[in-house]
């Protein structure tokens, strides 16, 4: 295929890279970055996303998503398949998802858990909201990029899945963290916790796959200084989508509600930002009830 991919940043380097290294023609644009090896750079969206198949897009936020779209759906092939990547709000993704479908092109929200270790080694997981046909289209490309792909429903839904299953993160690690820290106060060693929980009904991703005590378990974030896998700052956004769309649809989420309080203070008082978000353990260690 030919593949316009706009955003080559952290996450959507390595994927376009990906991409190139196993044989599709990729031509990249990004306002900052540097162009991957294989990717062929060229001086606007527009003109990545012009002759396509495919237009993939890695983004910051909704507000860039959406002058981006406004630039490149001109642009597009006749029924090429335009691929968000990003992380942003579900009416963003509906948004811009009814501007492709009027211009007859295809539309899948894709946004992706596995951050940059997962797009570097082709590991990612994708979200999908769209149509059957627009996601069996790009099966292949997810195949390259991924480990796995999940079509959620109609456009918007890859979003949904998103924001749940971070919301679902970002208490989890909180959690965690906290646990670690009462361990270490009631005089239980990490490696005791660890062996214990992580194989009893405390269980979970951040523990046995991300646990944030350093030296215990699989190597992590928390074994290299909390240099970050997943930023803090990453984690604050995505929880403030979440509650932004629990308010729209009228759902209740109190521990989501927490979550984004104490990871706003991390963030924006304490010395969270550029921290991978589980370094709120040795924020918790320094800290007493009161």
């Amino acid at each position: 295929m030919k593949i316009g991919f706009i955003g080559l940043g952290n996450m959507g380097a390595p994927m376009a890279a990906n991409l190139a290294a196993a044989g599709h023609e990729v031509v990249g644009f990004d306002t900052v970055a540097d162009t991957p090896e294989g990717v062929k750079a060229v001086g606007s969206g527009a003109e990545a996303a012009s002759d396509a198949d495919v237009v993939i897009t890695m983004l910051p936020n909704g507000a860039i998503l959406r002058a981006v779209a406004a630039e490149i759906i001109p642009a597009m092939a006749p029924d090429a398949v335009f691929v968000d990547c990003s992380t942003v709000e579900v009416d963003a993704a509906r948004e811009v998802a009814e501007q492709a479908a009027d211009a007859g092109l295809g539309w899948l929200d894709a946004p992706v858990s596995g951050g940059v270790g997962g797009a570097a080694g082709g590991t990612l997981t994708f979200m999908v909201g769209g149509s059957e046909d627009a996601f069996a289209r790009v099966q292949p490309l997810f195949d390259i990029m991924g480990q796995k792909a999940v079509l959620c429903g109609p456009a918007g839904n890859g979003q949904a899945a998103k924001i749940c299953n971070n919301m679902i993160l970002g208490v989890t690690m909180i959690a965690t963290c906290e646990a670690f820290a009462m361990a270490d106060k009631l005089g239980l060693a990490r490696q005791s916790m660890f062996d214990v929980v992580s194989t009893s009904s405390g269980y979970s991703w951040t523990m046995n796959a991300y646990c944030p005590a350093p030296g215990v378990g699989p190597q992590s974030p928390s074994d290299n200084d909390y240099q970050p896998g997943f930023a803090a700052e990453l984690m604050l956004k995505d929880l403030g989508l979440a509650q932004a769309a629990a308010e729209a649809a009228d759902a209740d989420t109190p521990m989501g509600a927490a979550a984004l309080a104490l990871y706003r203070r991390f963030v924006e008082e304490e010395d969270g930002k550029g921290r991978d978000f589980s370094a709120m353990l040795p924020r918790f260690e320094g800290r007493s009830r009161s």
